[in-house]
């Protein structure tokens, strides 16, 4: 079976963008070719596009085929969209990986992003109310993720004495590590006192606990390892294990609401397909929507034991120099998150990460791992990219 590399990456500026979709995809297009000038548009024979909202929020459907056009590609394996809200970008490239393992394809761009900032804003989150049960769960207003990552850490402390001060620790964190990020949405420095003293969002998370509405694109080119030789002389960033699991969607159906099991379950099944542990991993892009969120990934994805995340962040564990660096450019807190283009955004940072190019470099990171989950916490994605 063929290896699957990343030979490519580039994206759009991230924030309130006056620009369409299509030109957000176009920017971060020319920004992935930009990154590698060995590859043209006449290399891609597949295109897989990430987007959650692009029929409510930007009127248009059928996007795979005008993005291909407006960025040049003739594709001649796939041409298709691919859709698993947060999950989406990363849910892309497992199938290009797929499809390129197995020989379907040989070089495929992968590029996702939305245009969430709207002349109606609550046209965004009212859209996000279908990523639950709509007839039950969404008419109920369950769903809406401020209020439903509230009652998750509200049960977190109550079983684990997490504190708000460990929360606003990773809101620190995160936000100093966006600082070098041009293409992010934030580049400012916080205080914990800054991080403490925030407006509510949904109490007790406040403003810095919570990533922002974001428009933005991102993409990357994947390739066969044999091909991957003649568009680059840097060390070859593969991708050596993926996995994905659900629980239920129904909020009403949900258990134990600070353990995310289907999150288990994939990190399991992807460190036994890259044959590493979670002790191996030296960097990770987790999905930071909330701090809270980066507090069970901690735990869950087996870097600390549960109930230890919130002591790992407060110790710098999660930081340079510590167990592993996690949301090194900034994560969802200072880079924003339209939803298609998280993942593939992750993927970007993780394989500069590996090459050695990164804005702010883990020394000797060899492998990298990447995770989302998406709608009520219920689809988990994970990637884990190894150096050649």
């Amino acid at each position: 079976m063929k290896d699957a590399c990343v030979v490519a990456g580039g994206q759009s500026k991230w924030g309130y963008r006056d620009a369409t979709l299509i030109e957000l995809f176009q920017e971060a297009g020319k920004a992935c070719f930009e990154d590698n000038p060995h590859i043209k548009p006449a290399d891609i024979d597949g295109i897989l596009v990430a987007s959650a909202c692009s029929e409510r929020l930007s009127r248009q459907t059928h996007l795979a085929p005008m993005v291909a056009e407006y960025l040049g590609i003739k594709t001649s394996s796939v041409c298709a969209r691919v859709e698993l809200l947060c999950g989406s970008g990363s849910s892309a490239i497992i199938l290009a990986a797929g499809m390129i393992k197995s020989g379907l394809s040989n070089t495929i761009m992968v590029i996702g992003g939305e245009k969430l900032f709207t002349p109606q804003r609550w046209e965004t989150f009212y859209s996000q109310l279908g990523s639950v049960d709509h007839d039950w769960d969404g008419a109920q207003g369950l769903g809406l993720p401020p209020s439903l990552l509230s009652i998750v850490f509200q049960r977190h402390a109550a079983l684990y004495g997490t504190t708000e001060e460990q929360l606003a620790a990773i809101s620190v964190k995160n936000r100093r590590n966006g600082l070098n990020n041009p293409k992010g949405q934030f580049r400012k420095e916080i205080t914990l006192q800054d991080a403490m003293t925030a407006k509510p969002v949904a109490a007790p998370l406040k403003l810095y606990d919570c990533c922002p509405i974001t428009d933005g694109a991102a993409a990357v080119i994947l390739t066969s390892g044999e091909a991957a030789k003649d568009f680059t002389d840097k060390p070859l960033v593969k991708i050596i294990g993926t996995a994905q699991a659900t629980e239920s969607n129904s909020i009403s159906n949900r258990g134990n609401w600070t353990t995310w099991n289907a999150l288990k379950t994939a990190a399991s099944r992807a460190y036994s397909k890259a044959g590493i542990t979670a002790d191996d991993v030296d960097v990770a892009q987790t999905h930071d929507c909330f701090t809270i969120s980066e507090v069970i990934e901690y735990e869950d994805l087996g870097f600390c034991e549960k109930g230890e995340g919130g002591i790992f962040a407060e110790k710098g564990l999660s930081d340079f120099g510590g167990k592993v660096a996690v949301n090194t450019d900034g994560g969802l807190l200072s880079c924003g998150h339209p939803f298609g283009g998280t993942g593939i955004r992750q993927a970007i940072e993780i394989a500069k990460q590996l090459k050695g190019d990164a804005n702010h470099q883990v020394e000797g990171a060899k492998y990298g791992l990447t995770h989302n989950f998406s709608g009520a916490i219920v689809a988990h994605t994970i990637l884990i990219y190894g150096r050649d």
